[in-house]
């Protein structure tokens, strides 16, 4: 088992600032106990990717991931670019999590419809690991994307194109899934997958997804190939007094 920890949002009515969300100090503390991983999230504030490139520039060891960068809020091709550029500035530390959001997020914050989120993540996933891997310049013909784009309004002047830059081809992605399915794709086409809740007495439950994911992808992929990374809470003090919301 690896030990991570997560950063969480910043705003007013969680009492946290975005100076506050990157406490270096705490940072520093976990990354000398051997921690494995800090984690950053975003919902419509403060975004995933700059607090972890500033928490980069102050560690060395441990892994910087995204838990989650919303596929809303960037193009794949964005996205790749930023996660290449944040693997090697932290020299191979980097953990791409992806996920969809939620459709109050999607629709009341992006502006773009929320719909067929499976195959908007299976898209996404897909182009994103073939940036990675400049194995050819970049085609794609899905339902939600075509790149180059040759639909309305194009100039008919995109060309497939290849990463000007060569970063690690195999840059993990993980995805944030709560449902069944979703949890199955991860097992698919992911490197792990990112979970809001998981019980320790009954992981069958989680695992009969999995098992059906990694059968769809074959070539002897598994739990030995595959991480899975679920939140787990914390809270520091008396237990009677730490259980008291639990009560209510």
């Amino acid at each position: 088992m690896k030990l991570g920890l997560t950063l969480g949002y910043a705003g007013p009515q969680l009492n946290t600032t975005v100076q506050g969300l990157v406490d270096i100090e705490k940072i520093s503390e976990v990354e000398r106990l051997g921690y494995d991983s800090i984690w950053t999230a975003e919902s419509w504030g403060n975004d995933a990717v700059t607090p972890l490139a500033w928490v980069g520039s102050q560690t060395s060891t441990i892994k910087l991931g995204t838990a989650i960068m919303q596929l809303p809020g960037r193009s794949p091709a964005n996205a790749a670019m930023t996660a290449m550029t944040m693997d090697m500035l932290s020299n191979g530390r980097f953990i791409m999590g992806l996920g969809t959001s939620g459709p109050q997020v999607v629709e009341g914050w992006h502006g773009v419809p929320f719909n067929k989120s499976l195959t908007w993540l299976r898209e996404y996933v897909t182009i994103v690991k073939q940036i990675f891997a400049r194995e050819a310049p970049l085609e794609f013909d899905g339902v939600r994307y075509q790149i180059p784009y040759r639909g309305p309004g194009s100039s008919g002047q995109g060309k497939p194109l290849r990463s000007m830059i060569r970063a690690r081809a195999d840059i993990p992605v993980f995805t944030g899934s709560m449902a069944p399915k979703s949890q199955q794709m991860s097992a698919e086409i992911a490197d792990g997958c990112l979970l809001t809740c998981m019980h320790p007495e009954r992981p069958e439950v989680l695992m009969r997804n999995f098992e059906q994911g990694f059968a769809k992808a074959g070539n002897g992929k598994g739990l030995g190939n595959f991480d899975i990374a679920p939140t787990v809470v914390v809270i520091i003090g008396d237990p009677e007094h730490a259980m008291t919301p639990c009560k209510m």
